[in-house]
């Protein structure tokens, strides 16, 4: 794969990631430590705990197993293992994960996102969002929006699966020569990207061996979309 800069003047759709790359992950998730830990004191119980965590490993395992449908024995095989109904671990999800964080993420933003998605969409670009959890309140929170957003449980399978990509850059009806994937992880975004035959860049505070990546949306990379007039872009 190229280092070189993207040629912006081919693309016509850019994909984000979410967690990890339009927000930092690490304050966030130190907010929410210190709330279960109180929770644990609270309740005299690290049950929370240990079923949030077991819920995020086996995510984890069945994404790499490129696990069909992967949410019902998700749910199940935690549920058996913390002795409690599917229904509980539901709504401690829910709670826990896709609600509590969301108030946190606005001060964790990645530097220049919000500039980003502003020059995309005055350029004429499309912006999507593919992540492997569900994105709309999150992107709500970060006073971001998207042209496409798609969740791993709208396709039924988590990155590196390629299908989500797939899904959006036919929802945008863009070739994916045209098509750029924005994301933190090589064995998630940049594999999925692979995949489709699409360019990634990879937020991350260190070079990663083969792969194009920046520390933030103000990175020099990105200065001929701020910079471009606007709606000069192929629509």
């Amino acid at each position: 794969m190229t280092m070189m800069d993207p040629d912006w003047q081919s693309i016509r759709l850019v994909v984000f990631d979410m967690d990890g790359t339009l927000y930092r992950q690490r304050p966030v998730r130190l907010a929410m430590l210190q709330m279960l830990l109180r929770d644990v004191f609270r309740s005299r119980s690290t049950r929370t705990l240990r079923v949030l965590a077991d819920y995020r490993r086996t995510r984890e395992q069945l994404a790499d197993a490129r696990t069909e449908d992967f949410d019902a024995p998700l749910v199940a095989r935690v549920a058996a293992r913390a002795g409690i109904t599917q229904h509980a671990v539901e709504q401690l999800v829910e709670d826990w994960i896709e609600t509590r964080p969301l108030p946190h993420l606005r001060r964790a933003m990645v530097p220049g996102a919000d500039a980003l998605f502003a020059a995309l969409r005055n350029s004429g670009r499309r912006i999507g969002v593919l992540s492997d959890y569900p994105a709309a309140g999150k992107l709500a929170a970060l006073g971001l929006a998207a042209d496409h957003v798609v969740a791993a449980r709208d396709v039924g399978v988590m990155k590196p699966h390629p299908r989500g990509l797939q899904a959006l850059m036919a929802a945008a009806s863009v070739e994916p020569a045209h098509t750029l994937m924005i994301g933190d992880r090589l064995d998630r975004d940049s594999a999925a990207a692979a995949a489709c035959d699409v360019r990634a860049l990879l937020h991350s505070p260190a070079p990663i061996a083969g792969q194009h990546c920046f520390t933030s949306f103000l990175d020099p990379l990105f200065a001929p979309l701020l910079t471009q007039p606007r709606a000069t872009a192929t629509a």
